[in-house]
Formats: structure tokens, sequence, C-alpha cells
């Protein structure tokens, strides 16, 4: 929670804004970040926060978190589980949104279900934001469009307002719920890294995530092994938490390809670490197959840093907004590591005049500008429950975000 301070407590008559997410901290992630940030930004602007959340790391799962916790000022409830990590079976959730006034569901899960067709029990106003729904891998891709097809479309009829947390995420969840889908880019925490980058370009890389499948460490590390050949000044650091893959497998790979002396691993560093490990850093790097919009990404152009993006739908819709951004195809090896000596060229020629653009492109995105946005479909629902009207789509009352 660093850099995060609690603002004084809001009324008991303010508004409940109730978080329901599968994992909050002291779990890291991107996820974790958002409902994070927009918890704080909703403290700021007068509401009591709620977060309900699972009682167990999928990173730990034998380590039972405590049940109720206060976080910053959010108020965190901790339920148990069962069922496997990608759908965890959850009930208790209806017990701890009775009182809100409305009820904001991250991902699109056993929560993201159960509350739309609980809905006749609870009748609390419901919102949702997708964070790539469930297409992170191509695994199951048959089955996962069926359900999508089905029973998230079903599901979605019970959301007030559907937030696309990226252009994709819009695109994918229009064809299911029309007109009640809101596009609102994800934000990003960026001052944690303002700055950060090493003032004079460096041969340095940095990827930064959990390490799941989907992120492609694998193909990262072939290409560094390229670049290592053709110049011995190449170094990458790995920041991240275990997920898919724990800290020694992630260990075997690296070690698997005779890169120990050309690759960092970091798991679990704080915000300040991570800092300081950035200030010697020119480059972010992600080979990742999969993303809900490209988080980290921002957060690295906030750093001053050039991202070396693969081309997946969110990575390309982002560059395609932002000139600073690089793709670089990571599927193969030799073409990535000659994009990435060819960015660190083009760098190199206006390290300052980079930076800067890097960072005012970052700034965009910032929780300040994003939560406003939020708030917007917030009051269109709180008023409409007010009204006892229908929930039509945000766009045809004006509320569009």
């Amino acid at each position: 929670m660093t850099g995060m301070h609690a603002p004084p407590p809001p009324a008991r008559s303010a508004p409940l804004a109730v978080q329901v997410v599968r994992q909050y901290a002291p779990n890291r992630g991107g996820l974790e970040d958002v409902v994070r940030q927009l918890s704080g930004q909703l403290l700021a602007r007068g509401f009591r926060v709620r977060v309900v959340t699972l009682d167990r790391l999928f990173s730990a799962p034998d380590r039972t978190l405590p049940a109720r916790e206060t976080i910053d000022g959010v108020e965190v409830v901790r339920i148990p589980f069962s069922g496997s990590r990608r759908y965890p079976l959850a009930p208790q959730v209806f017990r701890y949104i009775r009182d809100a006034d409305i009820v904001h569901v991250h991902a699109v899960d056993f929560f993201f279900d159960a509350l739309a067709w609980g809905w006749p029990l609870h009748r609390r106003p419901l919102v949702a934001t997708t964070h790539g729904g469930f297409f992170h891998t191509a695994k199951f891709s048959g089955l996962k469009k069926i359900w999508f097809n089905t029973i998230t479309r079903v599901s979605s009829l019970g959301y007030r307002g559907i937030v696309g947390c990226s252009a994709q995420d819009a695109r994918t969840f229009a064809t299911v719920a029309g007109r009640r889908v809101v596009h609102i880019d994800n934000g990003a925490d960026t001052a944690k890294f303002a700055d950060a980058g090493a003032p004079a370009p460096q041969r340095r890389l940095v990827t930064i995530g959990r390490f799941s499948v989907n992120k492609r460490l694998d193909r990262l590390f072939d290409a560094m092994t390229q670049l290592v050949a053709e110049n011995a000044d190449w170094h990458l650091d790995v920041v991240g938490v275990p997920g898919d893959h724990s800290l020694d497998d992630v260990a075997a790979m690296i070690a698997a390809r005779g890169l120990r002396d050309r690759i960092g691993l970091h798991a679990g560093l704080p915000d300040a670490a991570v800092r300081d490990l950035l200030g010697k850093v020119s480059l972010f790097a992600s080979a990742s197959q999969y993303e809900g919009f490209g988080l980290v990404a921002v957060e690295a152009m906030s750093a001053g840093l050039m991202p070396l993006l693969h081309p997946n739908t969110a990575y390309a819709d982002l560059a395609g907004n932002h000139p600073e951004i690089r793709l670089c195809d990571f599927s193969d090896a030799r073409k990535a590591a000659a994009d990435m000596t060819a960015a660190f060229a083009l760098l190199e020629k206006d390290p300052a005049g980079y930076r800067r653009a890097a960072m005012t492109a970052a700034a965009t995105y910032s929780w300040e500008r994003v939560a406003d946005r939020y708030l917007e479909v917030y009051h269109t629902i709180l008023q409409d429950s007010r009204r006892r009207l229908p929930a039509t789509g945000l766009a045809e009352r004006g509320g569009r975000a």
C-alpha cells in the first residue's frame, strides 16, 4: 500500500461502494492495484468503500488471511471459497453487499455470474469492470466462447453498466451487452515511478508482472539470448510475483539458457525497491500473448522508459494511440532482438525528448482522470436506482464515460 494516504473517514450517511474482487492485498498485481487505486479515489470523493475478496491468496493457498482488516481507510472483508482459482465459489459474498448503494464487480468469474443471477435476492445496483474477461490464454478457447455467448451474455443482463477497461474489452463485451458497455481505459499510478528511469540510455531492460504462462517469459529470454550474443552489455531484470510459474521455475528457464549473469530475478519487491531498480534501466519489455489493457506499460512510460511490446491486441491498440511504444514480435527471437536493438538506437538519438513524450503520454492515464469517469457511471446508476428506472444503456441516457 505504498504511496497512498487514507483521507478522513467519510460520514456513515455517505454512499457505500462495495468492490468485489477475487484477490486483493497483500497480493500484488494489476487487478489488485486497480481496485486499490479506485477505492482510494472513491474515499477521497466522499464514498465509503468496502472490498470483498477471498481469504486465501492463490500463490499461498495454505495460509488463511484475517477475515476483516482496514487498509488505507478501506474496509476489507475476506471470505472462504472452494473450487478452482479460475472459478472460485464464494457464496458468502451475498452477506456483505446487503447495505451497499452500488456493487462493483471486478473481472468475469463466479462473482460476476452469482451476483447477476442472484439479483432478485439482493436487488443492489451492479456495475462491472471486465479486466480482460477470461480470454487471457488460448487454452479451452472453444469452450470459453460458448460460455461467453451463453452464461456471460445472460449474466450481463444483471448489470446497469459494464466498463471495458480497454478498447479490446469494450469491443468484445459490446457483442453480449450492447450499449450498456462503457469504454474507460484502466488508470495507472503515474506518480509511483514518475521520472524514475535512467537519465542516460542504458542497454538494460525490465519486465514487471506476475509469473504467468501468458506473459511468455520463455520468449523474452530467447530474445535475450540473441541480444547477449550480439552485445554482452545487455541486461534484463525480471520483477514480479509467482503465478503459474514459481520462482524456481523462472530461475530454471534462465539457467537453461545460460543467462544467470545477464538476467536478474526479483520476487515481491516493494515499490521503492522497484523504483531504485528502474534508475538503471532504459527499456521495458513484455512478450505477453494476452493483456487486458497494458497497465504496466503505461507505468513504464511514466518512468521515462521505452516499452517494447509483443503485438497482442491490447498492446497494438495502445501502440496505435502512442508512438512512444515500439512493437516487437517475440515469437521470432532473432527478429525481436533486431527490433530491440533498433529501438535502443532510436532512443539514443534523443533520450531527453523521448523521455518527455513518454511521461506526457502516461499522464493521460492518471487515476484522478480515470476516477472522474467512473464517478459519472456511478452517479448515473445511483440516480436511476433512486428513481427506480429500468437498467437501460448508459449511452442512451447521456451517461457514457
